[in-house]
């Protein structure tokens, strides 16, 4: 290890300068939903998509929104609709008849924080062209490839009770998001709070910017030093293949997992557990970073039975399970 424990403590603390300041500024929109406000931060340092379910009137959009313009970048928000085309997404050639030549008009994905509305809703054309935007961070357009500007990172959201006029997405994709969240009701505190905040008809709360992007980018190439141990990575390792072959665990859920998580798992497992570090103040990931972040990473990644369906029995149950008798290091 080319840094000292204490070394990398220091560069987090250094690069991580900004998070209070951002998170103080979406406090005075967004009440309550840390977990929401902490995940979105999260995604935007490990540079990794997110997807947001939850029942309508949640601030999913206003809380990506709040971010955007406490980030001082360029935001766009799409809402994807059943009669849309790719051109709505990454833009198209336009023929100009006076000079016989084509020019390129760049669609709105050309921005740093892309908000995906209602991403289910789209057909099949419109979420691959997405789909290269989120894996290899470039657009084709006509004979042309552009790079995307970072940081580039697609926040998207679905609606998890109207499932008509919806296409569900397909699982290449599902996969190509770090983080599923799952959104829920605030309390009664906090709803007291929201009353008091929004119930106006003009003066709502306005953020100002106070993190440069450059900051994001720093706080990157810190969160590549963060330590992580080796027995750390071998539970992340073990967490993943549990998934898939449970019963070498002596976990009881074979009977409930079709098709366990990914490689990409893996991946964004540890990515995670080294963003929740570094928003902690750590400059070294614990066993509990996995754990909390855990769900997040694998509810979306893995397939279960039509046994455990009729047994009323969730992803999120199967993955607890296996969190709660996995041994930790």
């Amino acid at each position: 290890m080319s840094m000292t424990i204490s070394a990398i403590n220091a560069a987090v603390q250094e690069a991580g300068a900004f998070l209070r300041p951002l998170f103080q500024e979406m406090s005075k929109v967004i009440v309550g939903q840390t977990y929401l406000t902490e995940r979105l931060v999260m995604g935007l340092l490990a540079n990794g998509h997110v997807l947001l379910e939850g029942v309508p009137g949640l601030a999913k959009t206003l809380a990506v929104k709040t971010l955007a313009q406490c980030l001082q970048v360029k935001f766009s928000r799409l809402q994807f609709t059943p009669d849309m085309l790719p051109a709505d997404v990454i833009g198209t050639q336009i023929y100009n008849p006076h000079t016989g030549t084509f020019s390129t008009r760049k669609g709105p994905i050309f921005a740093h924080l892309v908000l995906a509305d209602e991403i289910n809703r789209a057909p099949a054309k419109v979420q691959s062209a997405l789909l290269e935007a989120m894996q290899e961070r470039q657009v084709t357009i006509g004979d042309q490839t552009y790079r995307l500007e970072e940081p580039f990172l697609v926040l998207a959201t679905q609606n998890p009770i109207e499932q008509e006029g919806t296409y569900p997405l397909p699982e290449a994709q599902v996969d190509r998001f770090m983080m599923k969240l799952r959104i829920g009701y605030p309390s009664r505190g906090e709803e007291r709070q929201i009353l008091e905040l929004m119930a106006r008809t003009s003066g709502l709360p306005t953020v100002r910017p106070v993190v440069e992007p450059e900051q994001i980018l720093r706080a990157r190439e810190v969160l590549n030093d963060i330590y992580v141990d080796d027995k750390v990575k071998e539970y992340i390792v073990d967490v993943v293949c549990a998934t898939r072959n449970p019963e070498e665990y002596k976990i009881d859920v074979k009977h409930y997992i079709q098709l366990g998580a990914s490689p990409r798992a893996t991946i964004n497992l540890t990515l995670a557990a080294k963003a929740h570090a570094f928003l902690r103040g750590r400059g070294y990931v614990i066993p509990q970073d996995v754990k909390t972040v855990g769900l997040d990473v694998l509810r979306h990644r893995i397939m279960i039975t039509y046994e455990a369906e009729a047994e009323e029995k969730t992803a999120e149950a199967v993955l607890q399970k296996i969190f709660d008798e996995l041994p930790v290091p």
